[in-house]
């Protein structure tokens, strides 16, 4: 079939790749998970000090960018493809979307009851501050860096979206798919990780509101569903389809934003916003580097910094990709500062109205000070204190589901792309074959997780993004470089 020759070899080798690790975790449950563990807990340990010099010289890399003559250029000719609104609504569905709801409450709940050093701001403004530098600028950034390079390939180069056309001194054609295939295997890994995790949420929901456990059965149904409609929407288009669902999301998103917010003190939230936002930009420096008062244990960042800007970073040429095609038209300073501080500053106001409402719980008594540890159900516990709980718990699921449509519709596209890469539009023939291989991929991994004894296969899954990550860390020093000269080149070119 034409589909597996030439320039889809990569995507041949990324089926095989993807079949023996399946095979494996069947086959040799326990010694996969040990392997797997044992990497991402390598990882961790022996670079997690540079994933936080990276993340912190990547954020500074992309404003000096920003604000340089090189910020004008802009990336393709003619008007903007789509409105800002509906821009920074795929954006933010495609980054981010299911995971705010995951951690929405338990995450400023923990950072707030257990700060991990000594502070000096009240224990709340820490508590949103540190959920703020997991989930803001840095996170943000490493997406914004893989936008820019694939928006710089695809509308000023006039290339496909193959990462190896940064290096273009690169003469070894091996070295070269190696590269592409990463890719594309961190991106189907990132996808089947957030997808099962999200209808693992789904599922905590829906027994929460139901008092039941239907099991397997729920989440064959769930894994169905979400990629019956994720396909459907990619098959669609970006202007017909994924772009009229990222706007519903993001409406539920301020629907549900709203209830909180009238159910909480809406001062208290605000106040707690500015703080914590003004804490964050004056410790950045020392908080990007763990240093001076933000010298955690080691425990610590490899639980939760370096275990972010791995899973990130693991994330950002799939989010990177997606973003740079919606953001035809848009200079690169535009892009660059739309990446990095509107979804910020949004998900600071999400952490802090959810965070504030579950915090004023607690010290009223109303709930216990253990009430949001376990991250699946934290969200729901929170709704259900509320009036009309019940119907803001459905809400809440129905706004998962509704991300975790787009994580996985975005991400047939964006494979999609890799495997038709003569065409911005890839046609509806290999989106088929991608969202059919998704799905048996998330559907088997939910399986096997089901009915393994050994250790939990998806959180395999998620530490098999941090191993694979260290490549791409290693890899975007290199992308920067040749990016930046490349870029250089052609702003002099222009300018004759």
């Amino acid at each position: 079939m034409k589909f597996l020759k030439d320039k889809n070899q990569l995507v041949t080798a990324s089926l095989f790749i993807l079949g023996l690790m399946g095979l494996c975790f069947v086959v040799f449950p326990e010694d996969s998970f040990q392997i797997i563990d044992s990497a991402s807990v390598w990882v961790r340990s022996l670079f997690g000090q540079f994933y936080l010099v990276l993340g912190f010289c990547i954020c500074l890399y992309l404003l000096s960018i920003a604000f340089s003559p090189l910020g004008k250029m802009r990336l393709g000719s003619g008007k903007p493809e789509y409105s800002t609104l509906s821009w920074l609504a795929m954006m933010y569905s495609t980054g981010m979307g299911a995971g705010i709801i995951l951690r929405a409450v338990q995450e400023p709940v923990f950072m707030i009851q257990q700060p991990g050093i000594e502070i000096s701001r009240p224990e709340q403004i820490h508590g949103f501050e540190m959920t703020f530098y997991h989930w803001g600028f840095t996170a943000w950034a490493f997406y914004g860096l893989f936008a820019l390079f694939i928006a710089y390939l695809l509308f000023i180069k006039h290339q496909n979206i193959q990462l190896s056309h940064l290096l273009s001194k690169l003469s070894n054609p091996v070295v070269a798919k190696g590269i592409d295939l990463l890719v594309i295997l961190t991106t189907v890994f990132g996808v089947v990780s957030a997808v099962a995790l999200g209808i693992r949420q789904v599922e905590g929901g829906i027994s929460f509101v139901s008092d039941s456990n239907l099991g397997i059965v729920l989440s064959v149904f769930l894994c169905v569903l979400i990629f019956s409609l994720a396909l459907f929407s990619s098959v669609k288009g970006l202007s017909k389809g994924i772009r009229h669902l990222s706007n519903i999301n993001i409406s539920l998103t301020l629907l549900l934003l709203g209830y909180v917010i009238f159910n909480t003190d809406i001062s208290l939230i605000l106040i707690n916003f500015y703080e914590s936002t003004l804490a964050l930009l004056q410790d950045f420096i020392p908080l990007s580097l763990a240093m001076d008062k933000f010298d955690f244990s080691e425990e610590f960042l490899s639980d939760w910094t370096y275990y972010y800007w791995a899973f990130w970073l693991a994330w950002a040429p799939f989010t990177g990709i997606f973003i740079a095609r919606i953001s035809k038209g848009k200079s690169i300073r535009e892009l660059i500062l739309g990446v990095l501080i509107v979804p910020s500053l949004g998900s600071f106001l999400w952490f802090t109205s959810f965070g504030t409402s579950a915090i004023e719980l607690i010290n009223s008594g109303l709930v216990s000070s253990f009430a949001f540890d376990n991250v699946f159900s934290a969200t729901f516990v929170l709704l259900e204190q509320f009036p009309l709980g019940f119907y803001a718990v459905i809400l809440a699921i129905l706004l998962l589901v509704g991300f975790l449509i787009t994580s996985v519709d975005s991400a047939i596209y964006v494979l999609s792309m890799f495997s038709d890469l003569t065409k911005i539009n890839p046609s509806p023939f290999h989106k088929w074959i991608w969202g059919i291989l998704l799905f048996l991929v998330t559907l088997g991994f939910l399986i096997i997780g089901k009915f393994s004894a050994a250790s939990d296969v998806l959180e395999a899954v998620q530490k098999l993004l941090i191993v694979s990550s260290l490549a791409l860390a290693l890899l975007s020093i290199l992308f920067m470089i040749g990016f930046t000269l490349s870029l250089i080149r052609e702003h002099r070119l222009g300018s004759k």
